[in-house]
Parts: structure tokens; C-alpha cells; sequence
């Protein structure tokens, strides 16, 4: 047997392996998403990136026609949206924890301050979220979802803050 045939034959395998191996880009490797918020009505009231930074996920908030007041913003465990939005789950959250910011056993992952929102209804705002890495814990089989609620988060009452019912949502996807 030549030399080539030698390299061949013992190459084989090895690109046998890499056609069948998953690709390189596995959700594990997103750096950015984004979620189409819309209301309970199914009209967009805005988007939401998030991007993969060395200290966990920051997000972007971009939010147009929402009611003026004190809002719940949460991560929710499953990437659905289905209006009145209860099929997005719970708050994203690790084994063990628990809701709020005043919670020892908190917060949550997916616990966000609450968003002020003024007369006009359009919010820009940034935060930094409890997720660490977006491909794993965001992008997992299931997804994950953003999550508007009609009240305030008063950042102890276990599992959601109190904050009533869920106003918009959007499926977080990889852009």
C-alpha cells in the first residue's frame, strides 16, 4: 500500500467522524439574541437583544406602547409566547434558588429590576441579567422568553414578585 493510500485510509475515520459530528456552532456559542416583544393584542411594543459579555448577559430593552407605570421584567424558562403568556413558565432560575432580590435564597436568573415607564409609553434601558452564559442557560432546548407583567415586582414574594398578569412577551432567538 502507497504511502497516500496509508494517509487515506488513516484519515477516513477522522473525516467520517467530522460529517456526523454536531456543528461547531452549537447554541453554547451564540454571543447575541433578541426577542420580539408583543402584547396580550399581538402587537409589537418592541425588541430585546441580549449579548454574551465576560460578566454574564447584559440586555437591551427598546420597548414602544407600553402602559405608564412600575412593571415586572423577568426571563422566563420557556421560549413560548401563547397569549396570556403562562406558557413561558416560570422565572429562569438555577436548582435551589428562589424569587427576588430581598429573598436569601434569591434571586432568580431571570429577576430584572423593575421597568419605570413613562407617560408615553416607550422605555431604552440596558441591565445587566443573573444569566452567565446565554447559549446555555437562555438558548437550551426549551428556550427562554422575556416577560412583562402588569404590576410592580416587590422582589421577595416567591415565585413571581406579585407582580399580576403577564402584559407582553417575546421569544428570545438567536439573531
Amino acid at each position: 500500500m502507497s504511502n497516500l493510500n496509508r494517509s487515506c485510509a488513516a484519515a477516513g475515520p477522522l473525516l467520517l467522524g467530522l460529517a456526523f459530528s454536531p456543528s461547531a456552532a452549537t447554541a453554547a456559542d451564540v454571543d447575541s439574541a433578541m426577542a420580539m416583544m408583543t402584547d396580550r393584542d399581538g402587537q409589537s411594543v418592541g425588541q430585546v437583544e441580549l449579548k454574551q459579555t465576560p460578566a454574564g448577559v447584559l440586555l437591551h430593552a427598546n420597548l414602544a406602547g407600553l402602559p405608564a407605570g412600575v412593571h415586572a421584567f423577568h426571563i422566563h424558562q420557556t421560549g413560548v409566547c401563547d397569549s396570556p403568556f403562562k406558557s413561558s413558565g416560570g422565572h429562569l432560575a438555577s436548582e435551589g434558588q428562589h424569587h427576588g432580590y430581598y429573598n436569601e435564597q434569591g434571586p432568580h436568573d431571570g429577576d430584572m429590576p423593575n421597568i419605570h415607564v413613562p407617560e408615553d409609553g416607550a422605555l431604552d434601558i440596558e441591565v445587566m441579567t443573573g444569566v452567565k452564559d446565554l447559549g446555555k442557560e437562555v438558548l437550551d432546548d426549551d428556550g427562554a422568553a422575556i416577560v412583562i407583567h402588569e404590576g410592580a415586582d416587590d422582589y421577595e414574594t416567591d415565585p413571581a414578585g406579585a407582580a399580576g398578569p403577564r402584559i407582553a412577551c417575546g421569544v428570545i432567538e438567536t439573531k
